[in-house]
């Protein structure tokens, strides 16, 4: 199995926002930004609010507004990846087998190592040493396995959440996305001087087979 890199295709309509709505995206755009900039040029545990809040221009109450904790800023986009990876799902063959399917939409994660490799490596090194960064990464995987288990548990024919218990599904989605964490893990590892979906289609081909 070689994992390529998926192209969802299915065309979807994106509700239009408010003012207030864009506003306030464009507001946690900037402290992202911001955030971002400092956690990776001096640490995270060394970044404090107040000074994410100095860079992008809000006082601190605002920060706490859009973000309860440091954490949250890192992981603001993780909240919608589990949704990419399911859309990406959704849009593979139907007569593509599930570990199949969802091995290619589980590549969608990958993405951005791949487009700005400087920049994930250094959020994935700061995510990986961080304890409350990973504890939270790992609840935010746990939510995308319930939203990714229908699907998955459809496409082997077990209809919806009604029928007997049946542990297929939940072990197929654990299964691919350990296999992402694998292969970031590993490129990290690597300092980024590796092939991260070389890696992850040999970790695919590793957990499908049994052997290397």
């Amino acid at each position: 199995m070689q994992a390529n890199r998926a192209n969802p295709t299915t065309p979807r309509t994106t509700p239009k926002l408010s003012l207030r709505e864009r506003q306030r995206a464009a507001v946690r755009a900037e402290i992202t930004l911001a955030a971002m900039e400092l956690f990776l040029a001096h640490g995270f545990d060394e970044t404090t609010a107040d000074q994410i809040a100095e860079r992008a221009g809000v006082s601190r109450s605002s920060f706490f507004r859009h973000f309860p904790t440091k954490e949250d800023v890192v992981l603001a986009s993780f909240a919608t990846a589990g949704e990419r990876v399911r859309d990406a799902l959704r849009a593979r063959p139907a007569d593509e087998s599930a570990w199949e399917a969802l091995a290619h939409a589980a590549a969608v994660l990958l993405d951005s190592f791949v487009d700005d490799p400087e920049r994930s490596l250094r959020a994935s090194a700061m995510l990986t040493h961080t304890p409350s960064l990973r504890a939270r990464h790992i609840e935010k995987q746990l939510l995308w396995q319930e939203l990714l288990i229908p699907d998955v548990r459809a496409r082997l024919g077990g209809g919806d959440d009604v029928g007997p218990p049946d542990a297929r599904a939940r072990a197929l989605v654990t299964a691919a996305l350990g296999c992402t964490d694998a292969a970031i893990h590993e490129w990290v590892r690597a300092e980024g001087d590796a092939d991260i979906l070389g890696l992850y289609a040999d970790a695919l081909a590793t957990v499908h087979t049994g052997t290397r």
